[in-house]
């Protein structure tokens, strides 16, 4: 039986639970999750995790926060006045906003609170500081 090794294309069902058990994600109603492992598409953690598995193998991982999204960044939470955002668009507590970042990729902004002046947005990616738990299991190695 041949392993998945770096630079295989896999594909792979998943479940990810955070340590309370609150499912976030999971391919299971859908096709499995196709990349190649090692090529930086996926988590550092999660990369790991598969390299190595055999067709038909199942495990379950939990990938340490930083392995995964990161720890939270307190400087990513921040103010900025109502006249920057767009004149139609009426704020909302838990609403994302997609900015442009210098490097020319998107990035999702979370509103975390809303003043009469000003919103105060969240760049952290919703699941860091978290670690996770994946059930993973390899069905195919190309």
């Amino acid at each position: 039986m041949s392993k998945a090794t770096e630079g295989n294309t896999v594909k792979v069902h998943y479940t990810g639970k955070l340590n309370n058990d609150q499912v976030f994600d999971s391919s299971r109603e859908r096709e499995p999750l196709e990349f190649t492992i090692g090529a930086g598409q996926m988590i550092p953690g999660f990369d790991t995790a598969v390299n190595g598995m055999n067709i038909g193998e199942t495990k379950q991982v939990t990938i340490v926060a930083k392995e995964a999204y990161g720890e939270r960044n307190e400087e990513a939470v921040f103010k900025l006045p109502k006249t920057e955002l767009p004149p139609d668009l009426e704020p909302q507590k838990g609403m994302q906003l997609e900015a442009g970042r210098e490097d020319g990729q998107k990035q999702m902004l979370l509103i975390v609170e809303v003043e009469e002046e000003e919103i105060t947005l969240d760049a952290n990616h919703p699941l860091a500081g978290h670690d996770l738990i994946f059930d993973i299991e390899l069905m195919e190695i190309q």
